[in-house]
């Protein structure tokens, strides 16, 4: 009890800080402290994961996906099952940033770059997934509803097609509010730059800010409109990714309540996500004066609650193929249990349900290196999820001719690990380059903790 009401009562920020100490403290990580070593082993680690990418990329370019193991009935394979996890960790990353700055939560202020950094980089990894499935990847842009010279349109009643609205709209806010957020930490860095050219450079991005008031104010209402905009935006965008889905008369897939599931799914992932990387930044640049057990509180309690709503989705998704009587869903949920599939199955239910019910104790949910662990398994057991989603409702088709077991090939995996890497990478430059925290806000949140001391 004693731990719980230190928590409830522990400030956002640690006592001693103020508005030169967070300046200095965040900017100087980008502008004057030297790249430690584990910066170049990680950067290292990852950027090899992007280039093994780019070798898979190539080989699937000139030899067709045929590479994969993906085959009829299982038509879609790895690249669904990737896609649908890098959209949901950009989706999560993007409403832990714009629907918690509506609802004024404090604990936001020290994640949010963080989160709204993770959701491009996602974002990257999941638009190359529906390329490299398209078979004739340098023709994608034929998505794109264009009048060709054929006259031929894209197909408005295909899955595919929305995808692609919805990822390009998304992608493009994502990058729109994530740089309008970013632009007095620009300035600031500018401003506070030693060399010549990172005064260039981060001026460049600042595009003239003074911090006058009038550039204040117009920027309360862009960012208060972004946010506003991107909230309910992620929620939609996913849940078009899980009518691509519903929207199919496949056992497994035809349920109304894809939608929702898939957004509590994306909402899980993104906090386990944004866990993942806090933790280790928080210690590693000793940052604990403004990443405190106040935001890993906040965060852990917030994947608990977002985990026991996809608990009960994955309740219904067992209830009601029995409920409806309809043999096909009762079968397709009986192969879940107990078929070749059931292993990744009860991996999810593991990862995702049971190992996470460890987050009620006050006690382990500031143990970081078990909060870590958890999260690690959250991300391992939400890609099961849409891996079983997508395989073990396909490998099972109307005509048992046609049953086909899938294991993905050693380019399907390679293309994972290299999308990783891509997502990694990414990470690593925007560790050397971008302030980890919105500095403008830690100096607002500071003001206001001084006075109401």
């Amino acid at each position: 009890m004693t731990l719980l009401a230190d928590i409830r009562e522990a400030p956002p920020v640690e006592p001693g800080q103020n508005l030169a100490t967070v300046s200095n403290r965040v900017s100087d990580i980008a502008l004057r402290m030297p790249t430690p070593r584990w910066w170049w082993a990680g950067f290292g680690a990852s950027f090899l994961l992007f280039i093994i990418l780019c070798i898979a990329a190539g080989n699937l370019f000139v030899s067709g996906i045929g590479i994969w193991g993906v085959n009829i009935p299982v038509a879609w394979g790895f690249a669904l099952a990737n896609y649908v996890w890098w959209i949901g960790v950009a989706s999560g990353g993007t409403i832990i940033s714009a629907l918690f700055f509506i609802t004024r939560s404090e604990w936001r202020t020290a994640v949010n770059r963080v989160a709204e950094t993770m959701t491009l980089f996602a974002a990257a990894a999941a638009g190359l997934m529906p390329i490299f499935h398209l078979g004739r990847q340098g023709l994608f842009y034929w998505l794109f509803p264009y009048p060709n010279v054929m006259g031929i349109w894209p197909q408005f009643r295909s899955p595919l097609l929305w995808d692609f609205f919805a990822l390009l709209c998304y992608i493009i806010a994502s990058i729109l509010f994530w740089y309008i957020g970013l632009l007095p930490d620009w300035a600031a860095l500018r401003d506070r730059a030693p060399t010549r050219w990172q005064q260039v450079f981060y001026g460049t991005l600042a595009c003239g800010w003074t911090g006058a008031a009038r550039h204040w104010k117009r920027f309360r209402v862009v960012y208060g409109i972004m946010c506003a905009f991107m909230a309910p935006m992620v929620m939609s965008v996913h849940s078009i990714v899980g009518l691509d889905f519903a929207g199919g008369l496949t056992p497994g897939w035809h349920s109304t309540q894809f939608p929702p599931y898939f957004v509590f799914g994306a909402v899980y992932s993104g906090f386990a996500t944004v866990l993942f990387l806090v933790l280790p930044i928080r210690r590693l640049y000793r940052l604990e004066a403004f990443i405190t057990e106040y935001h890993i509180n906040a965060l852990a309690k917030m994947m608990l609650a977002t985990g026991l709503m996809l608990t009960y989705s994955y309740a219904l998704e067992a209830f009601m193929p029995y409920y409806s009587g309809n043999p096909y869903d009762v079968k397709q949920i009986r192969n879940d249990f107990f078929d070749l599939y059931a292993l990744q199955y009860w991996g999810k239910i593991l990862f995702n349900v049971v190992i996470p019910q460890l987050l009620w104790f006050p006690r382990l949910r500031l143990n970081e290196p078990l909060l870590f662990l958890v999260s690690v398994g959250i991300i391992f057991g939400m890609w099961l999820e849409r891996y079983v989603i997508v395989v073990s409702s396909l490998y099972q088709d109307f005509m048992p001719s046609a049953w086909y077991f899938f294991a993905g090939s050693l380019w399907d995996w390679l293309t994972l690990a290299g999308s990783i890497g891509l997502f990694l990478t990414g990470i690593f430059i925007f560790l050397r380059l971008v302030p980890i925290i919105a500095m403008f806000e830690m100096r607002e949140l500071v003001h206001r903790e001084e006075g109401a001391g």
